[in-house]
């Protein structure tokens, strides 16, 4: 017999009901894990246990406000791509994520031969001009720490949003008996 060294993926009826509640957005008030338990039917502990136990198995990634960056006036995006070393990678990345003005950060595999890009850096900002200038600041900083290593940043661009598109992640479907 072999043992699994992957925690289970497997939903019990009651960790289904807990995604199927909270998927959506967690009520805006003082006290939200109270307000699940109510609805579970269960304790504030065990809701808190649930939702640690869930993270730590992958089933749920994070637990976070989601503002709606439209409605406080930062109307334009851009999302910046850097082709940068892929041994150097994880520690720019960490750098760029550390900017007060870049909202996500994250490594992809390249696509080739179209694609060179694998750091990609999100930024908002209120006019067109205010994420250039964003956009520049992280490549300065790129192009800082490569000249010190004696290299040079080859290739970056950045992709703009034209409209506003609802953005949601997988969602269970509520099962009808």
């Amino acid at each position: 017999m072999s043992v699994s060294t992957y925690p289970s993926k497997e939903l019990s009826a009651l960790e289904r009901a807990y995604i199927l509640l909270t998927q959506n957005g967690m009520p805006v008030i003082p006290q939200p894990f109270h307000y699940i338990a109510e609805q579970l039917d269960i304790s504030v502990e065990q809701a808190l246990a649930m939702t640690k136990d869930l993270k730590q198995r992958g089933i749920i990634r994070r637990i976070a406000a989601v503002p709606n960056h439209y409605k406080l006036g930062y109307r334009f995006n851009g999302m910046t791509v850097w082709d940068i070393d892929d041994e150097q990678a994880s520690k720019f990345g960490d750098a760029v994520g550390k900017l007060p003005f870049v909202s996500h950060c994250y490594l992809r595999p390249r696509q080739l031969p179209n694609w060179n890009y694998n750091l990609f850096a999100m930024v908002h900002g209120t006019t067109p001009e205010e994420i250039e200038v964003y956009r520049s600041q992280i490549k300065d900083l790129l192009a800082d720490v490569l000249q010190d290593r004696g290299n040079k940043l080859e290739s970056y661009n950045m992709l703009t949003s034209t409209k506003i598109l609802k953005k949601t992640g997988l969602r269970l479907k509520n099962k009808t008996a």
